[in-house]
């Protein structure tokens, strides 16, 4: 007994072993690499000056870089990928057959969506902005400075132009 009338209790003692070692397996199993959706295992880091970007898909207008960060955009599964326009760099009213989800890396990039494709409409999305819009509705963008978007998603990844004549893949 202590003072006040407190009573010592006696801690049994007690094998910390088969503890230990479950809390070490459990530990082993987490720490498994975890299996991206689209099947790879490695870790992918890009520090600004390292991506290598090259021209854009003929799916684009001329003047626009692609760097492909994640995945392949042409095949199912997830995939990321950066797009780089310099100023005034513009994308015809078109849609995408999936959702699409955009996020401002730099510049601003501005954005009319649905019937409203004019300029006058447009939202614009400065660096640090995220998007996202469903399949199939109609938008126009541009670039305002040169701009870098981070798109995602799950591929394949589509464009489809509103006027079939602006779609660059059609040009003479």
């Amino acid at each position: 007994m202590l003072a006040g009338g407190i009573e010592v209790m006696k801690i049994q003692s007690i094998s910390l072993s088969p503890i230990i070692t479950g809390v070490v397996f459990l530990g082993c199993l987490l720490a498994q690499p975890v299996r991206a959706q689209h099947g790879s295992t490695q870790a992918g880091l890009f520090p600004p000056g390292e991506i290598q970007w090259k021209a854009g898909p003929p799916s684009l207008p001329r003047g626009a870089e692609i760097a492909i960060l994640e995945g392949d955009p042409s095949k199912e599964g997830p995939f990321v990928m950066r797009i780089r326009m310099p100023d005034g760099y513009n994308i015809p009213p078109h849609t995408h057959p999936k959702t699409e989800h955009v996020t401002v890396i730099s510049g601003v990039f501005e954005i009319a969506m649905g019937d409203q494709l004019e300029r006058s409409a447009a939202h614009p999305m400065p660096a640090g902005t995220f998007g996202f819009w469903p399949a199939g509705m109609k938008h126009t963008v541009w670039a305002k400075g040169e701009s870098v978007v981070q798109l995602h998603g799950v591929g394949p990844w589509g464009i489809n132009y509103v006027n079939p004549a602006d779609d660059p893949r059609k040009a003479k």
